[in-house]
């Protein structure tokens, strides 16, 4: 994947913006996972994170990791609140109506 930012990936691919504190952010790379403590210690910085958790926690992880952005796979719109707290923390949030699986092809192909 060529680093892009966040603002290009969802002009190439089409992903619906849910929270954008910094839109300009650099993304390289990109983790797919579920399993929040399995993010924390394999995901790296900058990376664009692939999951179809949409609780809280998901920015609290966003945050540890320093990943650029969370992309919701499969539509997945996040809880109540989610956002707020994105914000707050400066974790980017989009959404991709395909699975985790596609949504990492179109990383990797289209970007």
């Amino acid at each position: 994947m060529t680093q892009v930012t966040v603002n290009e990936l969802i002009e190439k691919c089409g992903f619906t913006p849910i929270c954008l504190p910094s839109p300009s952010r650099t993304v390289n790379g990109c983790y797919i996972g579920d399993l929040l403590s399995w993010v924390m210690g394999r995901a790296q910085a900058d990376n664009a994170w692939i999951t179809i958790m949409s609780n809280v926690n998901i920015a609290a992880v966003a945050s540890l990791t320093d990943v650029s952005v969370i992309i919701l796979a499969e539509g997945v719109e996040p809880d109540a609140g989610v956002a707020n707290t994105a914000e707050q923390k400066g974790i980017n949030i989009v959404s991709s109506s395909f699975p985790a699986f596609e949504t990492a092809s179109m990383l990797a192909s289209d970007v």
